[in-house]
């Protein structure tokens, strides 16, 4: 007789659950062009989308200001054609760079506590030949700004001097995605030619390897599986199926794994978070997430659940992991851009206690540079610097919606004072009858409290 054995995982019961409307964020003007870029971003203080009004412009929200949005609310509107794609700095969450087609980049300076009028100039302006469809902050040196305009060039900035350090050729057409590795020594990038690349920026050739990719006409999206230090693309086959690709970056020439999911239009964007090696699959047009747990061994993904919505999304991004709520259990947090709004989705490991949970917790990669950009254009290499997520241990996640905040406070009553020790009958039943009333009012008031906590945070799913 055979017996089943079960897949040992602290993530297998990983439930994604939206939050409720009034911490959501609605009747948003949102603009998004024909282009395959990933049209929201976030970091532990603002997330950003296109705005419509003309031009290119880009609204940027802290946290706190949820629900029905101003159709006139302050935005981002320095560049003179349709923005194509923007990312925050990791290192300072008050830096955002955008790439549009009026073949610049530009870097704004957030003011704290988010806009209070109209941006229209920016810190620095970097010209570029051709219309700018790809922008990716570097992980661990400070300052370094790599670009993909639609000439096939990709150049890394260093934005402090406005001066391009590497130019990097060898993509057949335009490149469609642009991922580091851990250290950000080496990135992978998919392209229009159906090509994927590992470059080495400082290196001679910098191509260090290419193979063929995913044939289909759509773009592909590319992402670097940190620790594993392997890589994840999803495209499209010949057919227009959907699906996957696991890689070996020592060992380019045969994928590891490639398997289809389905028949569908959308564009697959992944997210993958290292600390869980919890990687998530979003498609545009889709209501669903999908997402799974990668392992270093055949078959090296491994299906967890499908978070599902009736709302399209367009766009999402995940929150850096010290913006997390550690005292619910939440290991992941993206943000789902539909039509007209943005909706958070946290999720959770189902453990009841309300202490922090070490095991699901490791130390994660602190929102620090380990390399200036001087030094990254000289060779170095900065390793990610870790910080721990108890809280109170670090103050990097505190800016960020923390659910639990909204969770309504319970004040410590005094204790119960027992009445004396007595045989009397009568004395015993008066007694009881007392305990008998304070025991109704505390269950009424543990009622009303349970009421309030299911009207202000998700609730879990059914068992």
């Amino acid at each position: 007789m055979s017996t089943k054995v079960v897949r040992a995982s602290k993530y297998r019961h990983v439930f994604g659950t939206p939050f409720k409307n009034e911490l959501c964020y609605t009747e948003l003007r949102t603009d998004v062009p024909a282009w395959d870029s990933n049209f929201i971003k976030a970091n532990s203080t603002f997330f950003a989308i296109p705005w419509s009004g003309g031009g290119g412009a880009v609204a940027v929200l802290p946290y706190a200001q949820t629900g029905k949005q101003p159709a006139d609310m302050p935005v981002i509107s320095g560049h003179s054609g349709q923005i194509l794609d923007f990312d925050f700095n990791p290192f300072n969450d008050s830096l955002l760079a955008t790439g549009s087609t009026d073949t610049t980049v530009k870097i704004w300076g957030i003011p704290e506590g988010g806009l209070k009028e109209n941006l229209t100039t920016p810190l620095v302006s970097l010209d570029i030949d051709k219309k700018v469809g790809l922008i990716q902050f570097h992980p661990t040196a400070g300052n370094v700004l790599a670009t993909a305009a639609v000439d096939s060039l990709v150049n890394l900035w260093d934005i402090e001097t406005g001066k391009v350090g590497y130019k990097i050729e060898g993509h057949g057409s335009t490149v469609q995605s642009l991922s580091f590795n851990k250290n950000g020594s080496e990135f992978v990038t998919t392209c229009k030619d159906k090509k994927l690349r590992i470059i080495d920026p400082r290196a001679s050739p910098q191509v260090a390897a290419e193979a063929d990719g995913h044939q289909g006409t759509k773009a592909s999206k590319a992402c670097w599986l940190g620790k594993l230090d392997k890589i994840f693309s999803a495209g499209f086959t010949k057919l227009s199926e959907r699906h996957y690709m696991i890689w070996d970056p020592r060992k380019l020439a045969t994928p590891l794994q490639s398997t289809q999911i389905d028949v569908s239009a959308g564009l697959l964007m992944p997210f993958y978070d290292d600390d869980t090696q919890l990687l998530f699959l979003a498609g545009k047009g889709d209501g669903n997430i999908r997402y799974y747990e990668v392992v270093n061994e055949d078959p090296y993904l491994h299906v967890i659940s499908e978070f599902k919505s009736a709302q399209p999304q367009r766009g999402v991004a995940m929150l850096p992991k010290v913006a997390v709520d550690t005292t619910l259990c939440e290991v992941v947090r993206l943000m789902k851009l539909t039509t007209n709004s943005v909706v958070p989705v946290m999720f959770q490991v189902p453990r009841k206690s309300e202490l922090f949970q070490a095991d699901l917790f490791p130390d994660t990669a602190a929102p620090e540079p380990t390399a200036t950009a001087a030094e990254y254009f000289a060779g170095t290499n900065g390793e990610p610097k870790l910080v721990s997520m108890k809280p109170g241990e670090n103050d990097f996640g505190k800016k960020g919606l923390k659910l639990s905040a909204f969770q309504p406070k319970v004040e410590e009553k005094p204790k119960v004072k027992l009445p004396p020790k007595t045989s009397d009958p009568k004395e015993l039943l008066a007694q009881n009858e007392e305990l008998r009333k304070r025991v109704e009012q505390l269950e009424n008031e543990n009622f009303a409290l349970k009421k309030r906590v299911e009207e202000l945070a998700p609730s879990s799913p059914s068992q």
